[in-house]
């Protein structure tokens, strides 16, 4: 795993608004007092859904609020990727897949749209609305290429709709997630050529079947005489 650091520059403080507050009251009730530290992970996730991304102010709100040594606070959000330690863009927060499912797919020409939308991977845009990275398997390999923007996946793309997707997010718009190939969730591409038939799926055929040798239903034991 690559060495994740703390961002150079830091705000001089944070804390948690009252809409963000009401989510840590809920999940902290979660947990018996004892054990409150379990919470870090979801606390560090609200602070990343109110700023955008984890400080280290934010890092120091959370131990103290939990009671617990920053160090074990830095620990959580230096290992879970999902924890973005320096800002991202604003509006659109672009994490482009680019292991070979992708790579095979043309992720590398989706490369070439972000960077000249966007400018460099992880690199702010000048005007704070924008950035992208580069990341490792995101689990959708079968509606590939894809990108996980802000917190949802936008599959099948293209470089025309990758493009047509940024415009949309700097016009204000919220696009669609999902296969921009017209494909629902991951079925095949074309015709279907399996489970054609329902009773294959929905347990009608299943109830049908027998299973040879099957052990005849236990009786039910009676109760020793007293």
């Amino acid at each position: 795993m690559s060495v994740r650091r703390l961002a150079k520059d830091q705000p001089e403080s944070f804390a948690f608004n009252e809409a963000s507050m009401k989510e840590v009251e809920f999940w902290l009730a979660k947990y018996p007092a004892e054990r409150k530290q379990s919470g870090s992970i979801p606390l560090l996730w609200i602070a990343q859904k109110q700023e955008g991304w984890v400080s280290e102010p934010a890092i120091r709100a959370i131990a103290a609020m939990l009671e617990m040594p920053v160090i074990r606070v830095l620990e959580v959000a230096t290992f879970y990727t999902m924890f973005q330690l320096e800002p991202v863009g604003k509006v659109a927060f672009v994490q482009l897949c680019g292991t070979t499912p992708c790579m095979l797919r043309g992720a590398n020409d989706l490369k070439d749209v972000l960077k000249a939308k966007i400018g460099q991977k992880n690199h702010v845009s000048a005007d704070g609305k924008f950035s992208w990275e580069e990341v490792e398997c995101l689990g959708a390999c079968c509606n590939a290429p894809m990108a996980a923007i802000n917190d949802y996946y936008y599959e099948d793309l293209t470089p025309e709709s990758l493009a047509a997707i940024l415009d949309d997010f700097a016009a204000g718009k919220s696009p669609k997630p999902g296969s921009y190939d017209g494909r629902v969730a991951s079925e095949p591409k074309g015709a279907i050529h399996t489970l054609t038939d329902p009773k294959l799926y929905d347990g009608s055929y299943a109830k049908k079947i027998k299973l040879p040798n099957a052990p005849e239903k236990a009786k039910k034991a009676k109760a020793p005489a007293v």
